[in-house]
């Protein structure tokens, strides 16, 4: 005998889990279908956010020289180039393409800030590839995910160490222990890597 889940059911506990498969979606339309229980993860979404690059004037060092290469007047004669380091991460960016210092400053400040939020989503799409690598398994048969052992009325989610024996209530939609224990151990795993 096959029990399928009230459609309810399924609604509600898909909005506790929140995730949909990024694939399942046709771009540029607008899709009222419902997402099939294979493209849901009672995992969090590790998404890469919008970065911000804070950039703190004292870890600035800003040398000023004097232009180099073909030109005219103003070169080898003004003090208009400028390299800007910063000290924290190393990285640095140089201008002298203005006959303005200021001008030539506030260019490297730009190609600077650029870099730093270059390697600012380098970093962030890293830990998120890291993430997404944890949570994606081995296709192996013997590494099991739940066991429904129906004679002992029994559930099992070898994942998270959960047992329970209300198979009968489970199948019939009561599924808050078993999201909860995934939950909770999705939960202590974060902290433990924190």
């Amino acid at each position: 005998m096959r029990r399928a889940l009230p459609t309810a059911c399924l609604r509600r506990e898909r909005s506790r889990l929140a995730r949909e498969s990024p694939i399942s979606r046709k771009l540029g339309a607008e899709v009222e279908e419902e997402p099939e229980c294979s493209s849901l993860s009672p995992f969090s979404s590790h998404a890469t956010e919008e970065v911000e690059v804070e950039i703190n004037p004292n870890d600035l060092r800003i040398d000023v020289y004097r232009s180099s290469g073909p030109g005219g007047q103003s070169v080898n004669t003004t003090d208009s180039a400028v390299r800007i380091t910063h000290i924290p991460t190393g990285v640095v960016a140089s201008c002298q393409n203005e006959k303005s210092q200021l001008q030539n400053k506030e260019q490297a400040m730009r190609i600077l800030r650029s870099r730093l939020l270059a390697a600012a989503q380098e970093e962030a799409e890293r830990e998120a590839a890291d993430a997404r690598r944890s949570q994606v398994r081995t296709v192996d048969r013997s590494e099991k995910i739940r066991t429904y052992n129906f004679p002992e009325n029994r559930i099992s989610d070898h994942r998270v160490g959960f047992k329970a024996y209300n198979l009968d209530q489970v199948l019939d939609g009561e599924l808050d222990a078993v999201i909860q224990a995934c939950v909770d151990a999705d939960s202590a795993a974060k902290l433990a890597n924190a």
